[in-house]
């Protein structure tokens, strides 16, 4: 893997983005020994691993907690050798939670160059993970990672995503004037670090993970990445401040979704009561949830970069759809849904799905709630029909 100072040569005094960017490597010693004395981090830490002492013993699961953290980071002083105590835990969920892994259309993309990667959104945090697990793999450099503030409502998670080249995306931002700033700011950072610094970065095509299973880019997003320019130029061609961002559309395909029913009921709720109500640490266990679930077989596939011939966010979200689409993966999940719901029974493919295949659904879908399974079967069915055109958004 290829090495690369995380430093800019933009002093801290006058960094314009010192509150959003990811952490730089003099200030993850400091950010290290933060993190080994936050008591939420260490509590969160003994009651996943030190249930019974967490819960009689708190003060002393805690040392324990704050000890092992301080010897698992005791020879990082990097964002570099940060990354790569993960590389180790991502191989380790790799060959325990998946089936297998695949990478496609990396090889016709330079590997020197710096791209604006835009994906469809599964999961909270595997979908850049898996993105920068295949460019390590590759000897590419890493991306940084678009993350909005609703998920960083803990100090140590904000820490620990940032020592993981995350930045913010501002969705707290109040009213109408700080959330322009606040986006003006991000899109001249997105812009800076592609153009200037030379650093790719991954983001969601959309806000929140396609619960449902369709894949959409939302328009406001490429409004979002020309405002700096924009900005800059009165008379910015539009299709010129695209290309020159490198966007390229990445697809990742899961067999099986590990928050599959947490999704399914959400959908339920606002379904039938009109609304979800999320718990405190909702997103948290959604994270580990995807981290440790079986997820089947993987599949992420790279498109290629957005030309300059775009005239419109709107064609550009198009572009990014189409490519999404078809470098999307089915899997006879998708098949075996759609056949169970009954609905266009000429879309499965029969021909793809094992005995052990519809042994697999089966089981997975007797663990889904009655209420739940019309909203669990449509998140694997949906992509399948999304693929033949069959979707109207």
């Amino acid at each position: 893997m290829t090495q690369h100072n995380n430093a800019t040569n933009v002093s801290t005094e006058t960094d314009p983005w010192a509150d959003i960017r990811p952490f730089m490597d003099h200030e993850v010693a400091d950010v290290l020994a933060r993190l080994s004395r936050d008591n939420e981090l260490l509590d969160a830490l003994t009651r996943f691993r030190l249930p019974r002492m967490a819960r009689w013993a708190p003060s002393l699961a805690r040392l324990f907690a704050s000890r092992a953290v301080r010897r698992e980071v005791k020879d990082v002083s990097t964002v570099y050798e940060f990354q790569m105590r993960i590389a180790h835990y991502m191989e380790r969920m790799i060959r325990t939670t998946t089936d297998a892994f695949e990478v496609t259309g990396l090889d016709k993309l330079d590997a020197n160059g710096a791209y604006l990667f835009i994906g469809n959104h599964r999961d909270i945090s595997l979908d850049p993970a898996f993105v920068n697990y295949a460019l390590y793999q590759a000897n590419r450099d890493t991306v940084r990672i678009a993350i909005g503030d609703n998920l960083l409502k803990k100090p140590y998670v904000t820490d620990l995503m940032r020592l993981n080249k995350s930045f913010i995306v501002p969705r707290s931002a109040r009213g109408k004037r700080a959330m322009l700033a606040a986006y003006q700011q991000l899109s001249a950072y997105i812009r800076h670090t592609i153009t200037e610094d030379q650093h790719s970065i991954w983001m969601a095509q959309r806000e929140g993970r396609a619960k449902n299973g369709i894949d959409h880019t939302e328009p406001a997003i490429i409004k979002m990445l020309i405002m700096a320019r924009r900005a800059a130029e009165r008379d910015m061609v539009f299709g010129e401040a695209i290309a020159e961002l490198k966007l390229v559309p990445v697809s990742i395909s899961y067999e099986y979704d590990p928050c599959d029913v947490q999704k399914a009921q959400e959908l339920h709720d606002i379904d039938t009561q009109g609304s979800y109500a999320k718990s405190e640490f909702e997103d948290i266990r959604s994270i580990v949830a995807g981290i440790t679930g079986s997820k089947g077989r993987v599949r992420l596939h790279f498109g290629t970069p957005v030309g300059s011939d775009m005239a419109t966010p709107d064609e550009v979200a198009a572009e990014i759809d189409r490519q999404v689409i078809g470098g999307y993966r089915l899997f006879p999940s998708h098949y075996l849904a759609l056949e169970a719901l009954g609905e266009a029974p000429e879309l499965v493919a029969r021909k793809a799905i094992t005995r052990q295949d519809r042994e697999r659904f089966k089981a997975r879908l007797a663990d889904v709630p009655e209420p739940l399974r019309p909203y669990w079967l449509a998140q694997y069915a949906n992509p399948v029909k999304h693929k033949a055109g069959r979707l109207t958004l």
